[in-house]
């Protein structure tokens, strides 16, 4: 079940989740929108700079940094949504003063 379904039926259902269970769908979910956008970069990058027989030797040396790029910029949107980062939401003082 992906990230998306699982924050969904959170959101929509009776029962609320605990701290810890929505933390982890939450981190879930980055994890998987990282890799996603990663992936999306990647399919950008090679559509948008793929060279062409007729591109002269300059056109494809900026093709080809600009693909460099991109792909950079995908493996960091890879590399963070794996970080072992967790969004994780303080613990609540049970006996708090109402004065």
């Amino acid at each position: 079940m992906s990230a998306y379904v699982r924050a969904f039926q959170a959101l929509t259902s009776v029962r609320a989740l605990r701290p810890d269970e929505a933390a982890q769908v939450l981190a879930d979910l980055r994890k998987e929108y990282g890799v996603e956008l990663a992936d999306a970069l990647g399919k950008h990058a090679t559509e948008q700079y793929e060279p062409k027989p007729s591109d002269t030797r300059a056109e494809d040396r900026r093709k080809r940094r600009a693909y460099g790029a991109v792909m950079r910029a995908a493996n960091l949107a890879r590399q963070i949504a794996a970080s072992p980062f967790q969004s994780t939401i303080p613990p609540q003082s049970t006996n708090r003063s109402t004065s």
